[in-house]
């Protein structure tokens, strides 16, 4: 028998891939008992952990037109971020499409936030924060360099989960047999290198080591899905890549971001046999 994780990538808007793949997953039952995510991955975790089906697609549609979620004026507000993040951590969850904390805490599933330790350049991993912090460390793990502020934390200065360790499969296998792998990118990307690394370096001057993992994120990226495909191979690891990908990060058209979250869906259904079939030695799904 063997242990099962589920390995979350991030992606801004793209995540609406994600979001099908996981309200699919809470269609058929199929509760991991531990889950890893970054960036807008470890947000779209929230919803599937506190079993809220839809919720993370109706924030998208709903709010992604919205200058409050999203705008480039919002980088010289107070909160100098693209997104908004005051909005999107506080008054999305507390009032507008509220967050089931109970439930999030009482399933029993490990969920881990990969973020980004700012003064070393290295991954960090908190697992299931408190409610004081936990909207903290989802806002951490989505604040992307130069595009949001380092955030502050348990005394920690954190940046997006992201740029250190992009698809955090490695971490999983710590701790379980074998993972399935929500990408947000097709199968055959290839990451290029960060056209401007300067930038990075000159925003992140106090913090030389984090500028480098910045800019050396593609490499990490290209090594990482290499890793992923031969694991795979091995049967280690089960992938979902989306069959196209037209959607940036900062995406607000919901007809594209319901297109992309119908793929994400309908190829749960197309491959659920396959999944059943890798997961029938799993030892330690969750009930319903």
């Amino acid at each position: 028998m063997a242990k099962v994780g589920l390995v979350l990538e991030g992606g801004g808007m793209r995540g609406s891939y994600t979001l099908g793949v996981l309200d699919a997953f809470l269609e058929n039952a199929l509760f991991f008992p531990y889950v890893i995510g970054v960036s807008a991955g470890a947000c779209n975790a929230a919803s599937y952990v506190s079993r809220q089906h839809g919720r993370g697609q109706r924030i998208a549609l709903t709010y992604a037109p919205d200058k409050r979620y999203m705008s480039a004026r919002n980088l010289f507000t107070r909160g100098r971020s693209v997104f908004g993040m005051d909005f999107i951590f506080e008054r999305i969850p507390s009032e507008l499409e509220p967050f089931d904390y109970d439930t999030f805490y009482a399933t029993g599933t490990r969920t881990v936030i990969g973020v980004t330790d700012v003064a070393t350049g290295a991954p960090l991993y908190v697992e299931n924060p408190p409610r004081e912090t936990l909207n903290t460390y989802f806002r951490a793990s989505s604040s992307i360099p130069l595009f949001s502020p380092i955030v502050r934390v348990d005394g920690l200065l954190l940046l997006d989960g992201g740029v250190a360790d992009p698809i955090p499969f490695a971490q999983a296998l710590t701790q379980v047999d074998k993972v399935v792998v929500v990408l947000t990118r097709c199968r055959d990307y290839q990451k290029r290198p960060a056209p401007a690394p300067w930038a990075y370096r000159r925003a992140l001057r106090a913090h030389p080591q984090m500028a480098e993992t910045c800019a050396r994120r593609h490499e990490v990226y290209n090594a990482q899905r290499a890793q992923l495909d031969r694991l795979v191979q091995e049967g280690r690891a089960f992938a979902f890549y989306p069959e196209k990908m037209d959607v940036d990060v900062f995406e607000k058209r919901p007809e594209r971001l319901q297109a992309l979250y119908l793929d994400g869906r309908s190829q749960v259904l197309a491959r659920l046999e396959a999944l059943t079939a890798f997961l029938s030695d799993a030892e330690d799904l969750l009930p319903g």
